[in-house]
């Protein structure tokens, strides 16, 4: 099997469609691993039979990386091998109703005020106001932080979309200071030997500062329910956060304390 040729024509076909780097990569990949498990027996994409297909879904023990994969090869099948019905029987596995997991305000608060590198005080501060997702923090450049109009803009993000968030003037604040120490190059946040801070780092200094147990995708979901305990209207966080659709912004309303607090309670 000429696995590599596949992989370029799956490539290709994505950049046709217009995908973003990032899920090319990420697909490319999916289906280099999936191919090269089944080059034993099967010569070409084309014979790989569906029980095959979902026997190799089923070895992942998480519904993220089944959807993934499912998504992956999906693509793969549809577009380059032009065979989608491989996959009419195959369906995404039940979401799991689980809740965001959020990081106490105060908590929150009291860490950042203490770290003392201004680089990742500047990283968390600005996720935690913000709610960017790590992507977006390591992508985003200088030249998207407009002072004058106190807001930042995030190009090309999940979905290919662009949004802008507001820019705090504690943030700015922060911000100013960090760059007058790290004199940062096109992009706000360097890496020691790269030109971008990278989300593995980002997560690292989560750990660091906030505790092992947390990661930084829990900024974005304590920024969300922060902004609806305080009142914020539910269609304005949608728009903040580049959520596509009401549903998946409605869930912080299951986890906000004020909410729940202003029920009347029947006993």
């Amino acid at each position: 099997m000429n696995i590599p040729k596949f992989v370029e024509m799956y490539r290709k076909d994505l950049r046709l469609k217009n995908y973003s780097e990032n899920t090319i990569k990420n697909y490319t990949c999916q289906v280099e691993i999936f191919l090269k498990a089944h080059q034993s027996v099967f010569t070409e994409p084309e014979k790989i039979n569906e029980q095959s297909i979902k026997n190799w879904l089923l070895q992942f023990k998480t519904r993220n990386a089944m959807c993934h994969s499912i998504s992956a090869l999906k693509l793969f099948y549809k577009m380059t091998i032009k065979q989608p019905m491989k996959f009419r029987h195959i369906e995404y596995p039940r979401s799991e109703k689980k809740l965001p997991r959020i990081i106490e305000k105060h908590f929150l608060l009291e860490k950042l005020s203490k770290i003392k590198n201004i680089k990742h005080k500047a990283i968390l501060t600005l996720a935690y106001s913000t709610g960017m997702r790590v992507s977006e923090i390591c992508n985003l450049k200088i030249c998207d932080i407009d002072s004058k109009r106190m807001v930042i803009t995030i190009r090309q993000s999940k979905g290919r979309k662009d949004r802008i968030v507001a820019l705090s003037e504690k943030v700015l604040e922060i911000l100013r200071e960090y760059f007058l120490q790290h004199k940062p190059k096109e992009y706000l946040f360097n890496g020691q030997f790269d030109l971008q801070y990278s989300s593995r780092s980002c997560n690292q200094i989560v750990k660091q500062y906030l505790g092992k147990e947390y990661h930084f995708h829990l900024l974005r979901h304590s920024n969300a329910t922060a902004l609806l305990e305080a009142g914020t209207d539910l269609r304005i966080i949608q728009k903040h956060l580049g959520h596509s659709s009401s549903k998946t912004t409605e869930i912080y309303t299951h986890v906000s304390t004020n909410i729940l607090q202003s029920m009347a309670l029947p006993i």
